[in-house]
């Protein structure tokens, strides 16, 4: 069983005298335990210890504690939110793709990148299609030509097995 890391608050801290904080922020200086714990109970806040227990003086702030603990649970799951996930989506060609295939392709290659994601473009050859693989590579190209304003190539085209790879990827944005 892990031990959780819990902060002391109120009756829970052992310490005869603490430094207290104002929930300012403000230093109200040294004193007892006892009558830091009746300044919180009259600000109708917590005494939560920030300092370790051996610490001397214990340093012990005025805060409201559960909506301390609400705020901090809030920020770490919209810190969770922002973070985007970077996906590889996946577009396959054949060397005789048709005008029309190409351009709804070409359509969504453009959405996939303007959404942030690295697009793997691939073209397989069937049968003898592979000895006419220079069509495969005509086809990548004219793709980098028109995706050239908005997308980098991170894998140049390759042969492998009977297929011809390239993936693309958004362009870095400059600040």
């Amino acid at each position: 069983m892990t031990k959780k890391n819990i902060t002391p608050i109120n009756e829970k801290i052992r310490a005869e005298q603490v430094m207290l904080i104002g929930a300012n922020g403000e230093k109200m200086g040294i004193l007892p335990f006892s009558e830091a714990l009746k300044s919180a109970s009259a600000a109708s806040l917590d005494l939560v210890q920030v300092s370790p227990s051996d610490a001397n003086p214990v340093v012990c702030k005025l805060l409201d504690y559960g909506k301390h603990l609400f705020d901090k649970k809030k920020s770490i799951s919209s810190a969770k939110v922002k973070v985007k996930r970077n996906t590889t989506k996946e577009i396959k060609f054949r060397p005789s793709t048709d005008v029309g295939d190409y351009n709804i392709k070409l359509k969504k290659i453009k959405s996939f990148i303007l959404d942030g994601d690295k697009t793997k473009i691939s073209v397989r050859f069937r049968g003898r299609e592979i000895l006419n693989s220079d069509m495969g590579l005509n086809l990548l190209n004219r793709l980098r030509e028109e995706l050239v304003d908005i997308a980098q190539v991170d894998q140049e085209p390759s042969l492998e097995g009977r297929q011809l790879l390239m993936v693309l990827s958004p362009l870095k944005k400059k600040s």
